[in-house]
C-alpha cells in the first residue's frame, strides 16, 4: 500500500528533494506547504496518511504546526540531531522525530508503524 505524506517545509530545495527520494520509495507526496496555514489547509483537503513537519518553519514553530495537525500523524524532521528535540518531540502530538539526512521511506514506515501499536 502506497503511504500518502504531506511535506511542511519552507526550504523549497529540500522538499523538492525529499519529494523526489520518497516518491522513489513508495511514498506519495500529495502536497507541500511552507506554513502552518497552508499545511493545515492542505491536510484537510488531502487527507495524507504522515504529514511531515519541520521543527522551524520560519517565523513558526513545528511543534506549533503539529499540534494543529489534529487528524494526522506527523512526524518532526530538522538538519538538528534527535537528542535536540526529545523533550519536545515526547511532548507534542507528534509520533516521532526524523533526522533530514536519515529521512527515508522506510523510516516514516517503521515510526508510524510503532505509533500505531501503542
Amino acid at each position: 500500500m502506497e503511504l500518502r505524506c504531506l511535506i511542511v517545509d519552507d526550504s523549497r530545495r529540500f522538499v523538492e528533494a525529499a519529494s523526489r527520494l520518497l516518491e522513489l520509495q513508495g511514498v506519495q507526496v500529495v502536497g507541500t506547504a511552507g506554513t502552518g496555514g497552508q499545511a493545515l489547509e492542505l491536510a484537510s483537503a488531502l487527507r495524507p496518511d504522515v504529514a511531515l513537519v519541520d521543527v522551524g518553519l520560519g517565523e513558526e514553530s513545528g511543534f506549533d504546526v503539529a499540534d494543529r495537525l489534529e487528524a494526522v500523524p506527523v512526524i518532526m524532521i530538522s538538519t538538528q540531531d534527535a537528542d535536540d528535540f526529545a523533550q519536545l518531540v515526547e511532548a507534542s502530538q507528534a509520533v516521532g522525530f526524523l533526522p533530514k539526512a536519515r529521512l527515508s521511506g522506510p523510516a516514516i514506515r517503521a515510526l508510524l508503524s510503532g505509533h500505531r501499536g501503542r
